[in-house]
This record gives structure tokens, C-alpha cells and sequence, in this order.
């Protein structure tokens, strides 16, 4: 009851922002219209990336670390209909972007690195040259990839458990095998074809990525139903037994975590003048199409 009432509190904090930007603005708002329209890209992958790193902690270390001392099993073939288990963190991921192309929001979003093991994740070219600074530097990279017109975004994505790393290294299609703790094994990379978004535009883009963090989950609760044992599902964690949380709950939560952060960074737009380029981290600026 917790979680669905702190769910419902944080929609409705979400919404009161959007009045605040759309209806109660000071005027006059057609002045403003540049500035709403000019939100660097830059900001929103960073909003959505604080967001799947809350939901990919979750994930990892409550849904899979707690649910396997508890019995649920997690493979990457859990997609096949005579295995009885979840996806495992990256294919959470994958199944969170799977939603994206689904969805009318031009967000894209997959995980890569220089040693995957699905040989389809690796990068190559200028995304491999990027790739390399993260691993250098811990610092995200910013870039503009002019053969498919897109912005990009990568985070670096770190080994957090010792589960992450004991997969990779026995994978037998794994091309390394001595990853350690606090490795960069890859990184977390978005993409988007527009320089900048509106405040709508932002919000429809965290809605689109909201819908699918459920669709991922509804697709793992779907397959445990099916298992020749279910867990209950309800408002009970993987760390209380053998249990799983519902929809309702798994979202409520991701919506407690995550609404100090990104209503923070949401309110700091509305009420900061945004210009139409920005500056990354380094301290020059971002390929941007000319």
C-alpha cells in the first residue's frame, strides 16, 4: 500500500510540474518559447541516465542478487519457453530498449564495449575512440555521429557485483575472461537526433523510458507466473523470501528513488534559461551537426 501511494504521490508531482511549466508560467510565455525549446540534449540523457541507474541497481542487486539466494534463477536464455528464470541485468536493459523502439519517442538506447559477449553489442569507429576516453577518464562522452545524424550519450557501466563479473569470465563466447570488480565493462549509450527538447519534449522522452522499465519487469512477471513454482507476487522482495514484487510495486519504488533527483534537475530547467548549445565536461564544446 506504501509503495502504491508513494507511486501516485510522485505522478502527482510530476504533473504539478508540468502545470507549473505550461499553465501557471509567468508571462509572457511566447518569450519564453526559445528558451523551453533550447534544453541541451546533453541534459536530458543525463536525467534518464540517473534514472536506469537506480532501476539497474534495483535490478541487479534486489531483484537478481536477493532473488537468487531465495531460488529464482536468472539465464540469458530466459526467453526460451523451457527455462524457468529472468532476464539477467544487461538483458533487463535490452528489454527496456525493446520498449523504446516500440515507442513513438525517436530515444534509443543499448549497451556496448570493446568485449562483448554478444559480438553485436561491440563498438566500432568513432564509438570505440569515445568509448576508450570513459575507460580513461570515468567521464561521460558527448558526441554527435554525423552517418546516422544522431547525438550520443555514453556512460560508463561498471562491474557493481561479483555476479557480473563470475558471468562474463565463464561465458564461453565471452572474448575476456578476467574482468574484476570496478572494471568499465562497457557503456550505458543513448541516442537522440535533436540538438534540443523542449520541456515537453523531456518529458515525454522520461515517460517513454518510465513505460519501459514496466514493460521489462511486466515481461519477467509474465514468464514467472508460468514457472512450475511461481513466486508470489505482491508487495513482498526477493530479500523477504520467495516473492516477487508487483508492477504497481516495482514502479512505485522506482518512482520514490528516483523523484528527488529528477524533479531537482526538472525544476532547475524550468526555472534556468537554457541556450542552444552546450558545453561538455572537458570544457570544450560538443559535436553538434553544423
Amino acid at each position: 500500500m506504501m509503495a502504491k501511494q508513494n507511486f501516485w504521490i510522485v505522478c502527482l508531482a510530476l504533473s504539478a510540474l508540468t502545470v507549473y511549466l505550461f499553465v501557471s508560467a509567468p508571462q509572457p510565455l511566447e518569450e519564453k518559447k526559445a528558451a523551453d525549446a533550447a534544453i541541451p540534449v546533453e541534459r536530458m540523457f543525463e536525467i534518464l541516465k540517473a534514472e536506469n541507474d537506480v532501476v539497474r541497481t534495483m535490478w541487479t542487486k534486489e531483484v537478481v542478487g536477493a532473488g537468487k539466494q531465495t531460488g529464482l534463477k536468472f539465464d540469458e536464455s530466459w526467453r526460451d519457453p523451457d527455462v524457468e528464470a529472468g532476464p539477467l541485468p544487461a538483458l533487463f536493459l535490452r528489454e527496456t530498449a525493446k520498449s523504446l523502439e516500440k515507442n513513438p519517442s525517436p530515444l534509443s538506447l543499448f549497451l556496448g564495449s570493446d568485449y562483448p559477449v554478444n559480438s553485436a553489442n561491440r563498438f566500432e569507429g568513432l564509438q570505440l575512440e569515445r568509448f576508450q576516453v570513459v575507460k580513461q577518464t570515468l567521464k561521460p562522452q558527448f558526441f554527435f555521429m554525423p552517418d546516422i545524424q544522431m547525438r550520443v550519450a555514453m556512460f560508463s557501466d561498471i562491474a557493481i557485483v561479483e555476479g557480473c563479473i563470475q558471468c562474463h569470465n565463464k561465458h564461453e563466447q565471452s572474448p575476456k575472461h578476467d574482468w574484476k570488480l570496478n572494471d568499465v565493462m562497457g557503456a550505458t549509450t543513448w541516442m537522440y537526433p535533436s540538438e534540443s527538447v523542449s520541456m515537453d519534449e523531456l518529458l515525454r522522452t522520461l515517460a517513454a523510458l518510465r513505460q519501459g522499465f514496466k514493460d521489462a519487469y511486466e515481461s519477467y512477471l509474465e514468464k514467472a507466473r508460468k514457472f512450475a513454482n511461481p513466486p508470489a507476487i505482491g508487495e513482498h522482495w526477493p530479500a523477504e523470501g520467495y516473492f516477487l514484487p508487483s508492477s504497481e510495486v516495482f514502479m512505485g519504488e522506482i518512482a520514490r528513488r528516483t523523484a528527488p533527483q529528477t524533479l531537482a534537475a526538472l525544476s532547475s530547467l524550468a526555472n534556468k534559461p537554457q541556450s542552444g548549445s552546450a558545453t561538455n565536461k572537458e570544457g570544450g564544446s560538443h559535436d553538434v551537426a553544423r
